[in-house]
């Protein structure tokens, strides 16, 4: 089995026994440096510390060492919301939570995107943005994730999710990009010590060492088009006793596993056919499992990351887990003292609510997919797969859920337009603002101009630039909806373009980054309307008490 590896811009192949140049690990066996020729006893919950980092997704390839124990992170970023969520009054001492917790600027680059304006009742969709870091800063994170000498690098961001919690809070969506994806990283600004990072092409995980956690929201700002309110990020070192505070959580294998190999591939873990409850270092491994799951890539270890979070959730709604408050408070400690927040989220009491909006979604509404991804060339790197990727980004942009039960919601009747033309007042914006592309100079004067040339000759222009993926009209109230249906025909724009908005006054064009040229509307991939994620984003719904990872061949006993 060999691997490929992307690092910045270069791609290359690596030889069977080669080292990590990026620290993650010198043992490509997955020998801890003070054991040689060490294997784990079976059943023994050892784990290897250089193992299950992960890798490109060639099939069949080898894992780079980082991905694995990155996998806690965002669980245990979502156990911390959910424990705070469900703490309710017992928790009064926030202020000594509030001084673990550690902050960080929330976007760093310079052309970041305009929050959207909440919908006609005044509610927004929350997107929150969950980060794993590789980072070894302590003893306990040296103990865990191996590799020594790599005490001084920069963190890498190995695992990454979007939590999308719809405006009416009726459902929620999870969407992980798997961490070689090769995506452009936006110009960012480190503000601790001013470095400035130039814009590039690279592993999206590579984001975090541009400045910190708020390059990856940058990062997928860009990438997404949706913009994200507030990041979490967490390493490992508080993973273990948090999965313990849980007490533990079922999963699901299809025949027996061990994820161990001659060579020292495998994280460890070994369970027999059926469902069995981890906890602790088990539950690591769980989390960290490439090789054993599926084509022993990282696609499959997401699809069990996924099947953990929603076991777990399950249990927490249900009130089965953490009912003592001991338990409660050693959970609380150690996700806080794990936590990198952004500044607007740097409360134990922000979290609380954040946990209450969480706790409103019911299970049966939660859907967790994978982006739709394509190998790139010499299968060394994954890219978001053309067309299926951006409908997915589309979905979550429109508040529209993925598991596709918006699509049964009865539309309201298209009502006439009410004004002559000639008469109506209309603004047009310039957003094709993009910290990677840059702006279309002039497009809303362009488009002014072919409003007029269409009857709209009240239309003017504003000349402040902003940021937005999608072309939309807003209109101030349910009177003026006709009118901005009878505009977007006109100029060739979806209905879905049209939104009720209380920050204006009269209707507002803002001509996206979907149309940065020309005066025709162009046809955009998937302008059948999908109501649901693709097939190809794997999706996993939060109420499925059935599902069972598919156990490699190769790693059964």
């Amino acid at each position: 089995m060999r691997q490929s590896s992307v690092r910045g811009d270069r791609t290359r192949r690596r030889r069977p026994d080669a080292q990590d140049p990026a620290g993650d690990g010198p043992y490509e066996s997955g020998l801890p440096p003070d054991a040689p020729g060490w294997t784990p006893p079976p059943g023994s919950g050892s784990v290897p510390p250089d193992d299950e980092g992960g890798g490109s997704h060639r099939r069949g390839g080898r894992p780079r060492r980082r991905k694995g124990r990155k996998v806690l992170r965002w669980t245990a970023i979502s156990l911390a919301l959910l424990l705070v969520a469900g703490a309710g009054a017992g928790y009064l001492y926030y202020e000594h939570l509030n001084s673990k917790l550690r902050k960080d600027r929330r976007d760093l680059s310079a052309g970041g995107l305009k929050k959207p304006d909440p919908n006609a009742f005044g509610q927004s969709p929350l997107n929150i943005l969950l980060l794993g870091s590789d980072g070894r800063d302590n003893k306990e994170n040296i103990k865990l994730g191996g590799a020594r000498q790599d005490a001084d690098r920069k963190p890498l961001a190995d695992v990454q999710m979007l939590l999308h919690v719809s405006a009416d809070r009726s459902n929620m969506s999870v969407i992980s990009i798997p961490r070689d994806t090769r995506v452009p990283i936006p110009k960012c600004t480190d503000p601790h010590d001013g470095k400035v990072y130039p814009q590039t092409t690279a592993a999206i995980n590579q984001s975090l060492q541009h400045g910190g956690p708020g390059c990856t929201l940058a990062t997928w700002q860009e990438l997404t088009g949706i913009y994200i309110d507030h990041f979490m990020m967490v390493d490992f070192s508080g993973v273990v006793e948090m999965a313990d505070a849980i007490g533990g959580v079922p999963v699901c294998v299809d025949k027996n596993i061990y994820s161990h190999d001659r060579k020292g591939h495998g994280s460890g873990l070994r369970l027999t056919e059926g469902t069995h409850s981890v906890k602790g270092v088990q539950a690591l491994q769980w989390l960290r499992t490439r090789y054993g799951f599926e084509d022993n890539t990282d696609i499959g270890r997401a699809k069990a990351q996924h099947m953990y979070m929603n076991s777990m959730v399950r249990q927490l709604k249900a009130g089965t887990k953490l009912t003592n408050p001991g338990q409660l408070r050693d959970l609380a400690e150690a996700a806080t003292a794990a936590l990198t927040v952004d500044d607007g989220l740097g409360s134990v009491k922000k979290l609380y609510d954040l946990g209450g909006d969480l706790q409103r979604v019911p299970t049966k509404r939660i859907t967790m997919v994978t982006m739709p991804w394509q190998y790139g060339p010499g299968e060394s790197y994954v890219m978001p797969k053309p067309g299926e990727a951006e409908q997915t980004f589309a979905l979550l942009r429109n508040d529209t859920a993925l598991d596709g039960k918006d699509a049964k919601k009865k539309p309201s009747p298209a009502p006439k337009a009410s004004t002559p033309k000639s008469e109506l007042k209309v603004v047009v914006q310039n957003g094709t603002n993009s910290s990677v592309s840059g702006p279309v100079s002039g497009r809303a004067s362009v488009i002014q101009q072919q409003l007029t040339t269409l009857g709209y000759t009240a239309a003017d222009t504003d000349s402040a630039l902003s940021t937005q993926a999608d072309t939309t009209i807003s209109y101030p109230g349910k009177a003026a909806r006709g009118d901005a249906l009878a505009m977007a025909k006109a100029l060739g724009l979806p209905d879905s373009a049209v939104k009720e908005s209380r920050s204006v006054s009269e209707l507002r064009l803002v001509v996206g980054n979907d149309w940065r040229s020309g005066t025709e509307y162009p046809k955009q991939q998937g302008d059948n309307k999908p109501d649901k994620a693709p097939e190809s984003a794997d999706a996993l719904n939060g109420e499925d008490k059935k599902a069972c990872m598919k156990v490699n061949p190769q790693y059964t006993f």
